[in-house]
């Protein structure tokens, strides 16, 4: 059974990835990977590693990639956002029926100045938006 790989590996790591070539056709058959660059997600930088050349195909692979890992990194960031509401919502369950005085008192202050500080962003952040739609009306 033969199985198609891809011509390039993306190792993920904290800003990006470091990028490999895939060869299959080595003496043994052994797959082989080699780095060929590291890439950069944050500001689209492909740097090629050592004295290694990248082709065009493989730099516009590149760039897709980058591209997807941007649109998958945004996604997952407002799907923590909707499960941080719904983790707000348990809270208020549990805090409502199931939490004793300990319990809270070991919470409280902190929950408190987390919910001060995420409403006094969110209203001036609410604010702003209400104003500069204002202003495009005008």
């Amino acid at each position: 059974m033969s199985i198609a790989l891809p011509e390039l590996f993306f190792r993920v790591k904290d800003n990006g990835a470091a990028v490999f070539r895939v060869t299959t056709e080595t003496r043994q058959n052994r797959l082989d990977m080699t780095q060929i660059a590291t890439v950069n997600v944050r500001n689209g930088d492909i740097k090629p590693q050592g004295t290694r050349e990248i082709t065009d195909p493989e730099r516009a692979a590149m760039e897709d990639w980058i591209g997807a890992r941007r649109a998958a990194l945004e996604a997952r960031n407002i799907d923590d956002i909707h499960r941080t509401v719904d983790f707000l919502n348990l809270t208020a369950q549990w805090v409502q029926s199931k939490a004793t005085d300990a319990q809270l008192e070991d919470v409280t202050d902190t929950l408190l100045l987390t919910m001060h500080d995420l409403r006094t962003i969110l209203v001036r952040k609410k604010a702003d938006r209400v104003m500069a739609a204002r202003e495009t009306e005008d």
